[in-house]
């Protein structure tokens, strides 16, 4: 009897669900039909996690495990479950409403997720490990950007309060001219001056400090980014941080990104309708992946004032009576609906390794090139270098410098 009981578990579907936190996982367990089967807590291990997924198989054949954090502290298990073989969905934070009705606790939270991976509204697969190189190098390079402002700010904060001749001195200084002169101090003086013209130095020291980390991990997310995705980080206006973080949102695994509507949406993209009565027009939506969101604006503004294409659409919604928010909205729109193209399809980059080797055999300058053309000549220089992708103008200067 007993074991008609254990065999006739064995072959029922159960659905998982995981509530993530630092040191443990709480995992719960329900039937096809909603019933609470069990639930379980256990360590953010090796060995924890093998036994969270034998806890699991004990109950019955798992159609699908709902994780919250799949990209944050449930990292560890969706890898463990993925290798295992088992369908692992996101789930997504439940809502406060949600919350204040039925409370909180790890169990509440872990049976949550296991409903919605069973009802479906839990669907999306979680990102896979192939970006985490580049996330990490992405993160590591946005705080050094957070550290090196805050530097500065305290610079600023300090010299507004600090005594006049010092005040007189390097107030009005700027930028890294100011940051140079407060690296090389030698600090003298009364009491009062030696301790501010010490944490002056010290300040600007770890400005300098932190601009060559920034530097290099650029040029470290730089080479990842381009080796991962060639096509996107030479289109028109993104920069390594640009292309990192869309494709930290995407995640390596592409086919998560079914539309580029949906991938509209998940960038905070998409027109939201806001009519009312006579009213009838879209606005900017406020949901979405932020970040995301703000990479597709730093595109837009890039080609707003350099591009010759986006230049000429901006003058004719201009000129058609759309405000320049209504502008940057469509264009976030184009923007995200491109960068779909360049995350889910191969682009073919063309060859620009023999610009400057042909121009330099010709003994042209870059102030002569640009001249010809009519642009900067940091315009031929970032083309040459494969900073800047204008198929059109390499074109175009290859077949001038074969015939020049």
């Amino acid at each position: 009897m007993t074991s008609a009981v254990a065999d006739d578990t064995m072959d029922q579907d159960v659905f998982g669900g995981v509530d993530s936190h630092a040191d443990t996982i709480h995992v719960a367990v329900i039937s096809d039909n909603g019933g609470h089967l069990a639930d379980a807590e256990f360590a953010t291990t090796t060995a924890g996690y093998a036994a969270s997924l034998a806890f699991l198989n004990a109950h019955g054949h798992v159609r699908a495990i709902g994780v919250e954090g799949t990209a944050s502290y449930g990292a560890g298990f969706t890898r463990a479950a993925r290798t295992a073989g088992l369908d692992v969905v996101e789930v997504n934070r439940p809502d406060r409403a949600e919350r204040r009705r039925i409370g909180k606790s790890d169990p509440i939270d872990a049976y949550a997720a296991a409903r919605a991976a069973l009802s479906g509204r839990a669907s999306s697969a979680p990102k896979d490990d192939t970006v985490a190189g580049i996330r990490a190098l992405h993160n590591a390079a946005r705080s050094a950007v957070k550290a090196r402002t805050a530097a500065l700010n305290q610079i600023t904060h300090i010299l507004v309060t600090a005594p006049e001749s010092i005040r007189a001195k390097f107030g009005q200084l700027k930028s890294v001219d100011r940051t140079d002169a407060l690296a090389r101090l030698r600090p003298a003086g009364d009491a009062v001056h030696t301790a501010v013209l010490t944490a002056l130095k010290s300040l600007a020291r770890r400005v300098k400090e932190l601009t060559a980390e920034h530097q290099a991990l650029t040029r470290a997310l730089d080479g990842e980014v381009t080796a991962n995705n060639p096509g996107l980080r030479a289109a028109y206006g993104v920069g390594p941080d640009t292309a990192a973080q869309l494709l930290v949102t995407a995640g390596g695994n592409l086919e998560r990104l079914r539309t580029e509507a949906s991938f509209a949406a998940l960038c905070g993209a998409a027109p939201v309708p806001a009519s009312s009565g006579r009213t009838n027009r879209h606005r900017l939506s406020r949901g979405g992946d932020r970040a995301a969101n703000a990479a597709l604006y730093r595109i837009a503004l890039v080609r707003m004032s350099s591009d010759p294409r986006t230049r000429d659409y901006v003058a004719r919604q201009t000129a058609a009576g759309r405000t320049k928010k209504e502008i940057i909205r469509l264009l976030k729109r184009a923007i995200a609906r491109e960068m779909f193209r360049c995350l889910t399809t191969a682009v073919t980059i063309p060859g620009i390794a023999d610009l400057r080797p042909l121009r330099q055999s010709k003994n042209i300058t870059l102030t002569a090139a640009a001249r010809h053309f009519g642009v900067w000549p940091a315009t031929i220089s970032t083309l040459e270098r494969g900073i800047r992708r204008d198929d059109d103008l390499a074109n175009t200067y290859r077949d001038w410098l074969t015939a020049a």
